[in-house]
């Protein structure tokens, strides 16, 4: 399938046409406001105000050390996290809690040996903010805290260690697991939680005002939601499924009482895809899915009543923080991060990129309709590329979302926060074309960045590795 490439939609005029043609709604403004618009209003949290409506939304890195310590490569991503002008940041980077929970060999790992490097990426941030704007009492620093489960490789970046929450009759048959060796135990399960307790004390006491408990992406988190068939204690009913989280919360206010907390929710799942024969995405499951949360029993709708549930949950334990996204960058992509360019490990679109977009959008405002008081988080936006601040101002003014998350956006032009907020115009040389070469970069074991857009990148002897890659990929 061919889609229109949003660089060539080049007035609004173009774009809103386009997505008329697509019978597609998005929230759209024209005119941008600048320092007194939507965008550049604070929020509050409790008793904390983040100064403006951007986040830095959380990603996996693939350049820490062996050990799980950050190098010059992860700081610098840090350093351009201060520099993004975005007041907050949504865990910055998922962090393991436990050795066999790191999703690659070079994922960063949080324990006493590796606490000063991962408090450093904190400073070094908060260092690079002030000095760029001169103000950090407005700015919001979480750590993302994660154990892979199904997608693990902690020791080899080319093999699968993974545990899980259920066995799967479609992913552990993809990803040949062995159901009987991978299963969590309900004892292990509980170890587990300590350790995201642990981590989460280690985490307040190197600076960071709070940890998202990750429960997105088709990580171990998020795969409990959906372990309607498990036995025990973490299966089956929605209070067993949500036992996992209760758990950690419970303990960390129990040992971190002024610590935080956030969750980064995929709020719906389709089944998983794959490949046609002519590379397009289809759905492995057709017409009856029964293992997606948010899903509608068919594998390609949403229903949206666990979600709201989980929703009231949060509530409940008192947690303000929540960041939307949907799906597995795994198992069916193109819901969770639109592009046009699938990385090399993926398959192409089956659908206009936007269809995703405000797929995400829409199910993101239904649950925030529904939930005045949490600060929400959305995701998906950085597909909107030179229309991503009009889509977002309009968002925010709305009240379909709180805060605009983005990520890929982030690698290619760091400053895109700050620049929108002042009302500059867009460097459009800079911003993020969906190429996917973030994502093929660390599928086959290479650091994580946009080689395409980004002069740094470039010049890495890695630039030259992943064009081979690609190339091979592309002739496969």
């Amino acid at each position: 399938m061919d889609f229109p490439r949003i660089a060539k939609l080049k007035t609004a005029e173009l774009f809103l046409s386009h997505l008329k043609s697509l019978d597609v709604r998005l929230p759209f403004e024209v005119d941008l406001e600048s320092n007194d618009g939507p965008l550049a209003q604070p929020v509050s949290v409790g008793q904390t105000t983040i100064g403006n409506r951007f986040c830095i939304l959380p990603m996996e890195g693939w350049d820490g050390t062996k050990d799980g310590q950050p190098t010059e490569l992860t700081i610098r991503r840090w350093k351009n996290f201060g520099l993004s002008g975005a007041k907050l940041i949504w865990g910055g980077e998922a962090v393991a809690v436990t050795q066999d929970g790191r999703a690659n060999p070079r994922q960063l790992l949080i324990n006493r040996a590796n606490l000063g490097g991962i408090a450093s990426l904190r400073d070094q941030l908060f260092t690079t903010h002030f000095q760029t704007f001169g103000n950090v009492d407005d700015l919001h620093v979480g750590l993302q805290l994660t154990h892979s489960g199904r997608f693990a490789r902690p020791n080899d970046k080319t093999r699968l260690e993974p545990r899980t929450a259920y066995a799967h009759p479609i992913l552990d048959q993809r990803f040949n697991v062995d159901a009987d060796l991978a299963i969590l135990s309900d004892d292990e399960i509980k170890r587990l939680i300590d350790d995201f307790i642990a981590a989460a004390r280690l985490a307040a006491s190197a600076g960071f005002a709070w940890v998202d408990i990750k429960h997105c992406h088709g990580y171990l988190g998020h795969e409990f939601l959906s372990g309607y068939d498990r036995p025990g204690e973490f299966g089956g009913s929605f209070e067993n499924r949500t036992r996992f989280l209760r758990d950690i919360v419970t303990g960390i206010r129990a040992t971190v009482p002024g610590l935080e907390l956030g969750v980064r929710l995929s709020i719906f799942d389709f089944s998983p895809f794959q490949p046609g024969a002519d590379g397009i995405g289809v759905a492995s499951a057709e017409r009856s899915y029964s293992l997606a949360f948010g899903g509608d029993g068919t594998g390609l709708g949403i229903d949206l009543s666990e979600p709201q549930q989980f929703l009231d949950l949060l509530k409940q334990m008192g947690i303000q923080l929540l960041c939307t996204t949907a799906g597995s960058p795994y198992y069916n992509p193109h819901i969770q991060r639109p592009a046009i360019f699938p990385p090399s490990d993926g398959y192409l679109p089956p659908e206009d990129p936007l269809v995703g977009v405000a797929r995400q959008i829409q199910a993101t405002a239904e649950l925030k309709s529904q939930h005045p008081e949490l600060v929400v988080i959305g995701s998906g936006y950085s597909y909107l590329q030179d229309w991503l601040p009009n889509v977002g101002q309009a968002a925010v003014r709305s009240g379909a979302v709180d805060s605009v998350g983005i990520g890929r956006m982030v690698l290619s032009y760091p400053d895109f926060p700050a620049d929108v907020i002042a009302g500059k115009p867009l460097a459009r040389k800079r911003i993020c074309r969906t190429f996917s070469d973030c994502t093929t970069a660390p599928r086959n074991g290479i650091v994580s960045g946009c080689y395409p857009l980004d002069t740094f990148y470039k010049n890495l002897p890695e630039f030259q590795e992943l064009a081979e890659i690609k190339k091979r990929s592309k002739r496969s």
